[in-house]
């Protein structure tokens, strides 16, 4: 009795299978049939290319861009973008109401990153890549006055592009003394 309703269920997850990728196949043509035998082996697992570390200014680029991304979700409440941009790996973990939940105190504080569009972030440890992974980790902060934002950033290489694999960031009270009005040498800036 087990063997029919096995049979029935391997049934229906064969013709659903079919079905789907009837759809992603419908425009390709035929395979010739002398082709038949190697399309259905599955092909040999691509080698990892390499990936080359970033330089200073496209590092800078990444992170004012992934900020700004998470400012846009945090002022409007909408943590779509934030996910589709993200690399695979991220957005089969997070959907956007879960991105909501674990940023919902940066909305409740009512953080701002705007500001990262034109301050110049500062690297608490030098950039890594690990290449076997594909994987860039950049730590540090965008210093302001009275708060700077602490972040930590993974990104992962994908087709070529950098895309977020994941995301910390927390303001934090900044340790940097607000400048007087000196030129440095004692003398007020007329």
């Amino acid at each position: 009795m087990r063997y029919p309703k096995l049979l029935i269920s391997l049934i229906v997850i064969l013709t659903a299978c079919a079905g789907a990728l009837a759809q992603d196949q419908h425009a390709a043509k035929p395979p010739h049939p002398a082709s038949s035998q190697a399309q259905a082996q599955p092909p040999p697992a691509p080698s990892r290319p390499q990936v080359a570390m970033p330089d200073a200014q496209k590092i800078v680029l990444l992170l004012r861009g992934t900020l700004s991304t998470l400012n846009d979700a945090l002022q409007t409440g909408n943590f779509t973008v934030l996910r589709d941009v993200a690399a695979p790996g991220f957005r089969e973990v997070n959907s956007a109401a879960r991105l909501s939940q674990i940023f919902s105190s940066l909305v409740q504080q009512g953080v701002d990153l705007a500001p990262v569009a034109v301050i110049t972030p500062q690297m608490a440890e030098a950039p890594t890549l690990d290449q076997q992974k594909g994987m860039l980790h950049l730590k540090g902060y965008f210093p302001g006055q009275p708060v700077q934002i602490n972040f930590e950033v993974l990104y992962q290489a994908v087709n070529g592009r950098w895309r977020l694999f994941g995301l910390s960031v927390q303001p934090a009270s900044s340790t940097i003394a607000p400048q007087s009005a000196s030129d440095g040498a004692g003398n007020e800036k007329k």
